[in-house]
């Protein structure tokens, strides 16, 4: 079952690349991103520290299946720098993945179709340093169990090896696990089961 995988960037490092062209020059940074406002809030840093630049370009993704998305060209023509951007997150298959470019200006106008190649080469070449990893859509759940069921359980979560978020042992115990979502529906069946036996 291949619905509760995802490809993102990790968080370890930010992607960065570069492109030149007639002067004008393309710095990409790549991050991970888990929300829109944290994607917007890194936008802002970057506006800050490249005041002087005279384009900061943008597109992100986010969300397990994509859902959010946004690209600006921040001034340049429509379409030729957020949409580019956009295409590279696409085509490398990425989600929680926001790439800014910032262009200086280099005194001779590249056209829509040089733009658009610079955009996409620089943000390229910002994956390209990029670490990128698979992960699960996780599903959590949360069982409430007495104490003498204690090792049935715990048998069940060795078997099925899902995150524990957070347990309390005492006389009713309660486990949050945090498995991926392909598997939950069979934990929580085998975690019900119990109950009955």
């Amino acid at each position: 079952m291949d619905n509760d995988k995802y490809k993102t960037i990790t968080e370890k490092a930010i992607g960065e690349g570069f492109y030149s062209e007639s002067r004008s020059k393309f710095l990409a940074f790549a991050h991970h991103v888990d929300s829109v406002e944290q994607a917007l809030e890194i936008v802002k840093e970057y506006r800050k520290k490249y005041y002087n630049a005279r384009h900061c370009c943008y597109a992100y993704r986010i969300g397990f299946l994509g859902e959010e998305f946004r690209m600006n060209d921040d001034g340049e023509p429509s379409s030729t720098a957020g949409k580019p951007i956009l295409g590279q997150i696409d085509s490398n298959g990425l989600t929680n993945t926001l790439i800014i470019v910032v262009r200086y200006f280099g005194g001779v106008k590249l056209g829509t179709s040089g733009l658009i190649v610079a955009y996409r080469e620089a943000s390229s070449d910002a994956i390209a340093h990029c670490d990128i990893e698979e992960r699960f859509i996780e599903e959590q759940i949360k069982f409430t169990f007495s104490y003498p069921m204690m090792n049935a359980v715990m048998k069940i979560v060795k078997d099925m090896n899902p995150r524990i978020i957070n347990q309390v042992f005492d006389n009713t115990c309660e486990l949050t696990l945090s498995i991926r979502k392909s598997y939950a529906d069979e934990l929580r069946t085998r975690l019900n089961k119990l109950s009955f036996e």
